[in-house]
């Protein structure tokens, strides 16, 4: 038996079904999330697909479908990475979840199909020489503070662009993640921290002190030099006029700077692994390190950096070694 649309005269179909859970959802993610599902769904669900009455839809419909993307065999289509398959492939099962939920589904066709299974890319190594170069070659530039705060204290490219003077205590000693700027269709948008985890207290270093003391007073300047052009928008980072910095703009200058310097294309996002790694080879603690990330859990610490476990084992056991050494 097909479900029924919401006139009763069809049935509801695929593409019905996805446009009301689309409007379900828009109000309860953030903007851009919104936006990354409602552009996997209506650029890779195929028409034929979309008027599938909701009840006849089985995993073999999207595994096949999941198969057509993967492949040149479409030459109306370019053939997608496995990684953008597998996205697709969480907003369905997310989508049709919400299905079950609202019983007009028994069970979820997405369960039963399996998505490909992408090669996470190993982000490129930042040992404390490069992450000297990284800064040096950024120093003097409008991208030395970001850079700066990226790789001391690990926060998130849209993180430092949304960090406000008020955010940072009057000593310096500490930002709290309030919020994160983030581009969308509609233009700039502050979001809040999409969990608890993430809106977070993070101790600055010294030297990162200093740096933005600095930066506040010439920020004072720049102000003062703009006049009446100046917008008060009480960020840290800012453009010339005191507007904020747009996240693909500030990748895209990244990007810039590190061809001029003939340095590696490590991205900026990078910076922030770089902090983390070295804090774990340092001997701090994977649970301060998952707070200063603001990772969900430990979990997804551990998970991420499991690289780096291994040098962690090696000199756990020589600190055994040292405390056993005249005990035997």
């Amino acid at each position: 038996m097909h479900m029924q649309s919401p006139n009763d005269s069809l049935p509801l179909t695929v593409s019905d079904y996805l446009e009301s859970w689309l409007a379900h959802v828009r109000v309860r993610v953030r903007a851009a999330t919104y936006e990354g599902y409602e552009g996997l769904i209506r650029c890779h669900l195929p028409g034929d697909l979309g008027a599938l009455p909701l009840g006849d839809l089985r995993p073999l419909d999207l595994q096949r479908l999941y198969a057509r993307l993967l492949t040149d065999d479409d030459t109306s289509r370019r053939r997608l990475a496995a990684g953008t398959v597998l996205n697709l492939h969480l907003v369905l099962t997310q989508a049709f979840n919400q299905a079950v939920r609202w019983q007009l589904l028994p069970t979820n066709p997405a369960s039963g199909a399996q998505p490909p299974r992408p090669r996470r890319a190993e982000p490129i190594s930042i040992d404390p020489a490069l992450r000297k170069k990284l800064l040096q070659a950024a120093s003097g530039t409008e991208l030395q503070v970001p850079a700066a705060i990226a790789a001391s204290t690990g926060m998130r490219r849209g993180e430092i662009l949304g960090l406000r003077w008020f955010d940072i205590a009057d000593d310096f000693s500490t930002a709290h993640v309030r919020a994160s700027l983030q581009a969308t269709r509609d233009g700039l948008v502050f979001e809040r921290p999409k969990t608890p985890r993430s809106r977070r207290a993070v101790a600055l270093p010294t030297f990162l002190q200093t740096l933005l003391e600095r930066h506040r007073e010439a920020q004072v300047r720049q102000k003062a030099k703009v006049g009446s052009g100046w917008q008060a928008s009480d960020l840290v980072v800012t453009r010339e006029d005191g507007s904020p910095v747009n996240p693909d703009s500030l990748s895209s200058a990244w990007r810039r700077l590190l061809r001029k310097h003939d340095l590696p294309p490590v991205r900026f996002h990078d910076l922030r692994h770089a902090h983390a790694t070295l804090m774990l080879l340092q001997g701090v603690h994977p649970k301060v390190v998952s707070e200063r990330l603001g990772h969900a859990s430990i979990g997804i610490t551990l998970d991420t950096y499991s690289h780096v476990l291994p040098s962690m084992q090696a000199q756990a056991v020589e600190a055994f070694d040292r405390l056993f050494a005249h005990t035997l």
